[in-house]
C-alpha cells in the first residue's frame, strides 16, 4: 500500500517517482517490461534535450506539407487510413491548432519546460551521461536555409541561442565530416542523453532512494468507487495505493479509459537506426531539418532517428521508413558509411493535439493523476514535468503554471 503508485517506468514515470520520493512519499513504479527495455520510447530514441526542438507539431503550413508527404511512402510523416473515430477527432483538433497564435503559445510553454529540464539534468547527470557540445541544424536547400536564417533573431529573443554558421566554420566544428548542404545553424545549448543507459541509471538511483520497482508487470484494471481508485489489479497481484499516477506513455489512454477518462492522445510511431562506428560520422548531434532526421553519436554507435507515423498501437517496422531515413542521411552526409548492418527499432510516442503533456490531477477523481502525452520530446520535458506533478500532489506551490497541462482542457 504505497502512498503513490506510478504506472509506467519510462522517463516520465521515473521523474515523477524521483520527485515524489524526495517529497517524502513511499512510491512504487510498475512497468510492463524491463525498465529501459525496447518497449520504452527512451530505449531507441536519439536522446535530444536542450532548447532545440521546442516547436509544437501543430504549426502553420503543417497540414499542407503533411498532405504532400502522404504521397511519398518513404516520407517522414504518414497516417494509415482507417475508420478510427479517436484518430479523426485528434486530427481535427490538431488541424485547429495549426495557427500562429496557438503555435506561439505552445512554443513558449514547451521552451520554458525544456530550459528548466536542462537545468535539472545538468545537476543530476555526469559528463558520461549528458553530453552538451552544442547542436548543428543543417539545411540542404537554399530555400530552407534562407527561411531558417530569417528566424534566428526571433529565436534568440525567445531564449533559443541560435546563430548562423559562417562558411568554413562547420568544417572546424566537425573536421573530416563531409556535408552536402546549403547552410547550417548552431545551438550552443544542444545536448543529448546517452540512452537507454540514462533510464536504467535513473532507475538504479530510485531503487537506492527506496522506490519499489516492479518490472514485467502489467496493469490489468483500475477498480473505482465514487471519486476514488480503490484498487489496481496487476499481473503480479493487487495494489491499494493512496494515489495512482498514469505515466504509461502511449498506453495511458487505454488505461485511463478503465476509469472512464478520455485522453486526447495518439501513439506516433518513430523509428531509429543504430550503426556501429561508421566512418565520416559527426561528433556532435545534428538535426537534418528539412528531412526531419536526428543524428546522435553514442560512443561506438551512431543513431539516426526520424519519422512520425500515425498507425495506431502498431510497432512493426516498415522497411520503406527505414530506407527513407538512410536516404535522407546519405543525401546530407554523402561520405557517411551506412553499409554496416543496422539495428532498427520503433517506438510509440504519446502525442496530444497541442504537443503539451497532461500533468496533474484527473478530475473528478481525488486520487488519480496524469503524467503522459510528452510526445517526441519526452526526455526534454519529463524532468520538470515530474517535479510539477510531485508539487501538485504534495500541495506545494508549483514552479510552473499547471493550467496548460490540465486534464479536460479545451482543444479548440
Amino acid at each position: 500500500m504505497p502512498d503513490v503508485l506510478v504506472v509506467g517506468g519510462g522517463v516520465a514515470g521515473l521523474f515523477c517517482a524521483y520527485y515524489l520520493r524526495r517529497a517524502g512519499a513511499t512510491v512504487t513504479v510498475v512497468e510492463r517490461g524491463p525498465i529501459g527495455g525496447p518497449q520504452s520510447c527512451s530505449h531507441g530514441n536519439t536522446g535530444f534535450v536542450g532548447t532545440q526542438g521546442a516547436a509544437p507539431l501543430a504549426e502553420p503550413g503543417v497540414p499542407a506539407l503533411g498532405l504532400r508527404w502522404l504521397l511519398d511512402p518513404r516520407s517522414p510523416f504518414f497516417i494509415r487510413p482507417r475508420p478510427d473515430p479517436a484518430l479523426i477527432a485528434w486530427l481535427w483538433r490538431f488541424r485547429r491548432r495549426c495557427t500562429e497564435q496557438a503555435a506561439g503559445e505552445a512554443f513558449r510553454v514547451l521552451l520554458d519546460m525544456k530550459q528548466r529540464s536542462l537545468a535539472i539534468l545538468r545537476e543530476l547527470c555526469g559528463d558520461d551521461t549528458l553530453t552538451a557540445r552544442g547542436m548543428v541544424i543543417a539545411f540542404r536547400t537554399p530555400q530552407g536555409f534562407d527561411r531558417a536564417r530569417r528566424t534566428v533573431s526571433r529565436a534568440n529573443a525567445s531564449g533559443v541561442p541560435l546563430r548562423v554558421l559562417e562558411p568554413g566554420e562547420l568544417s572546424t566544428l566537425e573536421p573530416g565530416v563531409e556535408f552536402d548542404i546549403s547552410g547550417a545553424l548552431y545551438n550552443e545549448e544542444g545536448a543529448y542523453l546517452r540512452v537507454p543507459e540514462f533510464v536504467t541509471e535513473l532507475a538504479a538511483t530510485l531503487a537506492g532512494m527506496g522506490v519499489e520497482l516492479l518490472e514485467d508487470t502489467d496493469v490489468l484494471d483500475l477498480e473505482v468507487a465514487g471519486r476514488r481508485v480503490r484498487q489496481v489489479r496487476t499481473s503480479r497481484g493487487d495494489l491499494r495505493p493512496g494515489t495512482v499516477v498514469i505515466a504509461a506513455g502511449a498506453w495511458s489512454a487505454a488505461l485511463a479509459r478503465k476509469a472512464g477518462l478520455k485522453l486526447m492522445l495518439q501513439p506516433a510511431k518513430g523509428y531509429s537506426v543504430t550503426l556501429k562506428s561508421p566512418g565520416g560520422a559527426p561528433r556532435r548531434p545534428v538535426l537534418l531539418s528539412e528531412g526531419k532526421v536526428a543524428i546522435t553519436p553514442l560512443g561506438d554507435r551512431l543513431r539516426l532517428g526520424g519519422t512520425l507515423e500515425l498507425s495506431g498501437m502498431d510497432t512493426t517496422i516498415s522497411r520503406r521508413r527505414v530506407d527513407g531515413i538512410l536516404r535522407t542521411v546519405r543525401d546530407h552526409l554523402p561520405a557517411l558509411d551506412t553499409t554496416a548492418t543496422p539495428q532498427t527499432w520503433s517506438g510509440l510516442r504519446p502525442c496530444t493535439p497541442d504537443s503539451l503533456p497532461y500533468i496533474g490531477r484527473a478530475e473528478p477523481y481525488e486520487n488519480l493523476a496524469l503524467a503522459c502525452g510528452h510526445g517526441h520530446i519526452g526526455l526534454g520535458l519529463a524532468p520538470v514535468g515530474g517535479k510539477l506533478l510531485a508539487q501538485l500532489l504534495s500541495g506545494e506551490t508549483p514552479d510552473l503554471d499547471p493550467a496548460p497541462f490540465r486534464y479536460g482542457r479545451r482543444f479548440p
